[in-house]
């Protein structure tokens, strides 16, 4: 589902309802494209959010609060300096265009009344949050755009500011019945299609809603559709648009396999077989749809950098591991130079000089084997040639032996950095994978020098099972070490996906006795927390804290046991209410 005009309006009318005559108390800036503006209005405090990410641009009314970077960047400092402790005095969209204009009145440095309107501009990729003046001189944007980069518009201090033309697109708030029959729902293309190509701020979803309505198929060509049908749809088009001047909305989520799959602010008649949850705000269904996605997508952001350098990393080391298996493979020939150099040891007064080659008989087996010679060399030189070449490749099978040994398990420690990546919450854990694989050489060290940098310590998932035990799960290496021989007592219940790299999950038991269905949903977290989660069952390997140690390597995560348990669990983490 598309953030679309119909769910801006209803955003909008909200944040009026709430925001207009508060004052702006606080700003901060998060991200590079994001904002929270603390709104104080009577006795109520909001959080409102905004984002201007190319891959989730979002607008509400927000329950986080975030701590503010330790350098507020310097857009965020604009604001502070121009709207922070204005009044707002209204929020306000043109038509139905995905852009919301906050309007506050304000002091200037000398003490007179000014006024600043704040814009955000949710079109996806093109998306930005722009501050300017009361005669609309852009004063600066969270995104910078010159005249490089766009042809369009140039988006930087001191230029005019004006919204871009919608591809000639009809105001579906004001589009006439005669427009629709007689331009729109003519175009030579799907029927959806020609709905929301030809109106402002209408997504693909409403445009099949509406055909849904009207008893159509948003599928077919407009040419198949006759004046009965484009009367029929132009009904259905104008009432949601009599809907929207009127603010009559409606807050929903439509869930498909118990995930949230849409969303709307007005009906959606299509999804009426289909589990449905209402809300009393537009904000409260964003959040709740895009909370998680949200945070998903910047963590995804934030660990590419991390993602490409160990990805870089296992990459080599799987080609490292190839060589190495190939002269392994090949030091495996030095058995039969040794046995060349034996036999003509024995055998070797018998061969006649300036012979390439001589069948011997192999006194092991009782069997004839050709043994090949350089001619220009006696049997004894030939004979010091196959041994030399034997101790050659025995001392490359040790090396080699060692060198893959230890290739392997770097492959495994990087596998194992990768599946954390995906598991990172925050910056704290990001930043405990960071050094881990500093600390092995496969990234470089974090420059002090880094602005807005606040070290943090990772912490584990920690849930309560049914009956009330505590279960701790780790999200890296570096956690998954703490776990269990610090966070651990010795009577406690250790769980890890047998083969595959995943988390440490602790069953903290407290001297009590543990039921089984605390050790099935304790099996079931360190299945959904491994490499195997989207597998039907995973094998999970179990045993008390006392019974894990440490590998003689010695590196964090990596442990040896050799008493367990194992049982088969389905992967899951929906049915054990998270603490934190």
């Amino acid at each position: 589902m598309a953030f679309d005009g119909i769910t801006t309006a209803h955003i909008v009318r909200e944040l009026n309802d709430k925001l207009t005559g508060g004052i702006i108390s606080r700003i901060i800036q998060p991200e590079k494209d994001e904002l929270y503006l603390t709104v104080k209005n009577g006795k109520e405090t909001y959080q409102l959010y905004m984002s201007a990410s190319a891959s989730l641009p979002l607008l509400y009314l927000s329950d986080r609060k975030p701590a503010a970077p330790m350098t507020a960047p310097n857009f965020c400092m604009l604001l502070r300096k121009h709207i922070q402790g204005g009044h707002l005095i209204s929020v306000s969209q043109p038509s139905l265009e995905r852009a919301v204009t906050f309007t506050v009145s304000h002091r200037s440095e000398l003490g007179d009344p000014c006024t600043r309107k704040l814009i955000i501009e949710i079109m996806g990729k093109h998306s930005n949050i722009i501050l300017t003046d009361d005669n609309a001189v852009i004063l600066d944007s969270i995104k910078r755009v010159p005249a490089s980069m766009s042809s369009v518009r140039e988006v930087l201090p001191g230029r005019p500011y004006f919204l871009p033309e919608t591809r000639h697109k009809a105001d579906p708030l004001t589009v006439s019945r005669e427009t629709l029959t007689t331009a729109i729902l003519r175009k030579p293309c799907r029927t959806a299609e020609a709905l929301f190509s030809s109106l402002t701020g209408l997504s693909p979803l409403m445009a099949e809603e509406f055909c849904y309505e009207a008893g159509l198929d948003g599928g077919l060509s407009t040419q198949s559709l006759t004046d009965e049908d484009r009367e029929r749809l132009a009904d259905v088009v104008l009432r949601a648009a009599e809907a929207v001047r009127e603010s009559r909305f409606r807050a929903f989520l439509v869930y498909e396999e118990g995930r949230a799959a849409e969303y709307a602010s007005l009906p959606l008649r299509m999804y009426d077989g289909s589990q449905k949850e209402a809300f009393d705000s537009p904000s409260a269904m964003l959040q709740t749809y895009y909370g998680r996605k949200n945070k998903e997508t910047r963590m995804r952001e934030k660990s590419a950098g991390l993602r490409r350098q160990a990805t870089t990393a296992l990459e080599r080391v799987i080609k490292k591991a190839d060589i190495q298996s190939r002269q392994l493979a090949d030091a495996g020939k030095k058995d039969t130079f040794r046995l060349y150099g034996e036999l003509l040891n024995v055998y070797g007064y018998q061969i006649p000089e300036g012979s390439r080659s001589a069948v011997l008989n192999n006194y092991y087996t009782n069997e004839d084997i050709t043994v090949p010679l350089d001619p220009t060399l006696s049997a004894a030189a030939n004979a010091q040639h196959f041994f030399e070449r034997y101790n050659k490749l025995k001392r490359t099978e040790i090396q080699t032996t060692e060198q893959l040994s230890a290739a392997l398990h770097d492959r495994e420690c990087l596998e194992s950095i990768l599946e954390a990546l995906d598991k990172a919450e925050n910056d704290a854990d990001l930043e405990a994978i960071r050094e881990e694989l500093v600390s092995k050489g496969w990234a470089k060290k974090r420059s002090s020098r880094d602005k807005g940098f606040r070290r943090e310590k990772s912490k584990p998932m920690l849930f309560r099972s049914t009956d009330g035990f505590q279960i701790a799960v780790g999200k890296n290496n570096i956690q998954n070490d703490e776990l269990t021989f610090r966070f651990a007592n010795g009577g406690d219940w250790w769980f890890h996906a047998k083969g595959q790299p995943g988390s440490h999950v602790i069953l903290r038991t407290e001297g009590r006795e543990v039921p089984d269905r605390a050790f099935e949903e304790a099996a079931s977290l360190a299945a959904y927390y491994s490499k195997g989660r989207k597998a039907p069952k995973v094998e999970i390997d179990y045993t008390l804290r006392k019974n894990v140690k440490k590998t003689p390597a010695g590196d964090p995560g990596f442990v040896i046991y050799h008493t367990n348990y194992s049982m088969m669990a389905v992967p899951n983490n929906d049915h054990i209410p998270r603490e934190q």
